[in-house]
Parts: C-alpha cells; sequence; structure tokens
C-alpha cells in the first residue's frame, strides 16, 4: 500500500470523499486497487506534445492526456515519458539534440513539483517513489536514430535515465527495419542493431521491439540476453493486416523470451473496424492534399478534418474492445506477460469511449474485474508484470 506525500494524498483524499452512491461497488473497488498497486504506463507521448504545444502538467491541463492531477485521480504511479524523435531525422539530422531537450524538459517537471515527482530509471528507484507516494517519471527512447551509430550516444542517453529505447518508428532506421516501412534493405537488423542490443544488455536498458518489422523481433530475441518488451502494442489478432500490432508467434516467442507485450488503447490498434475507417481517411486525406498543393498544417486540412469526421464519424473502440486484447493474450501465453501502454498524447483523437485520459485507468480496472480478473491478476497487468522484466534487465546488467 502506498504512503503518499501532502500535495498527493490531498487528491487522493478528493476522489476518496466522492459519495459512495455515486459509485457502484465495483468501481470502488476499481478505484481502490489502481491506487494500492504500483500502476505502470510504459507509453506517454507528453514530452513531444509540451514541445509544440507546452503547458505545465505538473497542474491541471486543458489540453492533452496527461498532467499530475489526473494521474492521481488514475492511480498512475510510473508513467514512461517517451523521448520521441521523428523518423524524418534519419535522414535530417538534429535527433541526438531533440532527444537531449526532450529530456531537459521532463526534468524540468520534477524541478517545479520535486514533492510530488521524481525521476526514475531504475526498477528500484519505481518502487521506492511508489513507496513514498511520488509520480515517479520513468524515460523511454522511441526511435533509435539518436544514437547515431555511436554505441557512447547509448551509454549517454542511459546515463541521463532513458530505460528503454524503441529501435525505429515509422521508418528503417540505422539500427532497424521498420513494421510501417515497406522499404526494409536490413532485412531486420544491422549489424549496428545488434551491438546495441547487446549493449543495452550490458548498462541495464529494456530493448522495446514495437515498431520494428517482424524479422527484426525474431532477431532481437536471438540477440538479447534479457527479456524484452513491446512498450505500446496490441494483439494483431483483432487487426490481422496490421504489422505495427503482434502476431500469435511473436507474443508467444515474446512470453517465452520473459518479456511482455503493453498493451496500446488506441482506436486504430484495437479494432479493425478504426483501422479500415483510418486506412480510407487518410488516402482521402492525402489526395485532397496532393489536388489543393497544401502544406502540413494549412488551416485547409484541417477544415477538410473536421467535415469528413462529422459526415463519417470516427469508429471508436470501447473499454470491451481493448479488455478483448487482454484476454487474447492471457489465453494465450497466461497473466504474466502483458501490461498497459496506453500511447497517449500520441495517438490523436482515437482512444476509446472511457479511456480518454490518464484518469481513466480505474475504469480499465473495473472492466477487467468484470471479466472475472483477480485483484492478483491485475495487479500484474497494471505493473508487476513490467516491474519483474524491468529488475530482470537490471539483474542482467554488468556492473
Amino acid at each position: 500500500m502506498k504512503s503518499c506525500a501532502a500535495g498527493r494524498v490531498l487528491l487522493i483524499l478528493a476522489v476518496a470523499a466522492l459519495p459512495a452512491q455515486a459509485e457502484d461497488s465495483n468501481e470502488a473497488l476499481a478505484r481502490e486497487i489502481a491506487r494500492k498497486h504500483i500502476l505502470v504506463d510504459t507509453h506517454i507521448d507528453a514530452p513531444y506534445r509540451l514541445q509544440e504545444d507546452w503547458e505545465d502538467v505538473t497542474q491541471s491541463t486543458q489540453r492533452g492526456e496527461f498532467d499530475f492531477p489526473r494521474a492521481v485521480t488514475g492511480g498512475l504511479d510510473i508513467p514512461f515519458m517517451s523521448i520521441y524523435t521523428p523518423a524524418s531525422m534519419e535522414a535530417e539530422g538534429g535527433s541526438y539534440q531533440l532527444a537531449n531537450r526532450l529530456i531537459d524538459s521532463v526534468e524540468a517537471m520534477v524541478a517545479r513539483a520535486p514533492d510530488q515527482l521524481v525521476m526514475v530509471s531504475t526498477a528500484e528507484a519505481a518502487n521506492a517513489a511508489f513507496e513514498a507516494g511520488k509520480v515517479g517519471l520513468a524515460l523511454g527512447m522511441e526511435n533509435g536514430t539518436p544514437l547515431e551509430g555511436d554505441l557512447a550516444k547509448l551509454r549517454h542517453f542511459r546515463a541521463r535515465g532513458i530505460s528503454y529505447i524503441t529501435l525505429a518508428h515509422s521508418l528503417s532506421n540505422h539500427l532497424s527495419d521498420s513494421s510501417y516501412d515497406e522499404n526494409r534493405p536490413l532485412q531486420g537488423l544491422s549489424e549496428f542493431g545488434r551491438e546495441a542490443v547487446r549493449e543495452m544488455n550490458r548498462v541495464g536498458m529494456m530493448v522495446d521491439i514495437s515498431h520494428v518489422s517482424d524479422q527484426a523481433f525474431f532477431q532481437v530475441l536471438e540477440v538479447s540476453r534479457a527479456p524484452v518488451i513491446a512498450s505500446h502494442s496490441s494483439a494483431r489478432h483483432f487487426t490481422p493486416g496490421f504489422e505495427r500490432n503482434m502476431s500469435d508467434e511473436m507474443i508467444v516467442a515474446l512470453a517465452k523470451n520473459g518479456g511482455v507485450i503493453q498493451i496500446n488503447f488506441g482506436s486504430t490498434f484495437v479494432t479493425q473496424k478504426a483501422r479500415d475507417w483510418s486506412d480510407v481517411y487518410w488516402a482521402e486525406y492525402g489526395a485532397f492534399r496532393e489536388a489543393n498543393g497544401l502544406e502540413r498544417g494549412a488551416q485547409e486540412l484541417e477544415h477538410f478534418s473536421t467535415e469528413y469526421r462529422s459526415t463519417k464519424p470516427f469508429p471508436y473502440a470501447t473499454i470491451g474492445d481493448v479488455i478483448d486484447h487482454f484476454d487474447h493474450v492471457v489465453k494465450l501465453v497466461g497473466i504474466d506477460h502483458v501490461g498497459i501502454g496506453s500511447d497517449y498524447d500520441g495517438v490523436g483523437d482515437t482512444l476509446p469511449v472511457g479511456l480518454k485520459d490518464v484518469s481513466d485507468f480505474p475504469n480499465l480496472v473495473s472492466g477487467l474485474l468484470g471479466r472475472g480478473y483477480s485483484e492478483a491478476d491485475i495487479a500484474k497487468i497494471l505493473g508487476g508484470n513490467l516491474m519483474r522484466v524491468w529488475l530482470q534487465v537490471g539483474e542482467i546488467a554488468e556492473p
């Protein structure tokens, strides 16, 4: 049971003070479970969002899906802040500088609220933050481009607190082929990508296989001495043509490795209906943009999107659809290999009904209770499984 610092306890008491009649017993139990057990979300894109549209997320904010008060309401203890660099920077340059600036921005969050927030870069530090009643901000690097082919930069980022690296993003890079990119020059991993995986094992970084091609995924498992994670992926079983999600074969292999798949909440990751809508929308969006010679960010494109959604509403997933992914993984490989990687602040306006921001985690817990999951099993999903992997990665690291 967590002990709470002053600022955090006031918010928790405010939630606890809600009239009993406002919540049925399942909802009340869900909130208690979310508060009681360590809750880890391995992928929140707040740093890049704030890079483009700054707010003080140590206070309540009007935009985005993450801030400290909402994290407390939702019971979120260890949010992994994504240090994301666009795939285009592989060719353009500048990713190393951007990654460092984004890390600076997360450190600045902590500096503004040191009694409420703390940086964490190991499982032990995350547990200590939890016991102290603070929200522990962990760092995950989304896209290995900032390494620039230099293992010294990998060690630099580990020293700055990066706890996992997603090897590629939406384009193949110098480490790995990407699941989103039809151009796959490496046929999996490059030799540097293999060296980077070995070095990540050595320095205690988790290897993240979200975004990589299937071939690269299996090569990572051949190289890594430590369990690996999929920081924000879902089950391809529900979206058969979407390689970005994981196939059953991959999930089984990940479990044999001891790793964990962290379920992405984005509707286009969760249901085929949302994927089909998205495919048609982006095709029509691209055709409109090209026909009118418009640059990204043009007001006409914003108007197009608004009009399109008003006439063809987006088919949001439900909490039940999301829980179907948890169920599928559990039936396939057991309760020990699934967790939460919401992709809040990263998937735009595609989040499921009832899971719109970090305050909504109790809704997920309530849904899991409704499916018959025990509190012990829910605790594993909320963070126990990820914490196990994080600890194992640290134990395998060399002094």
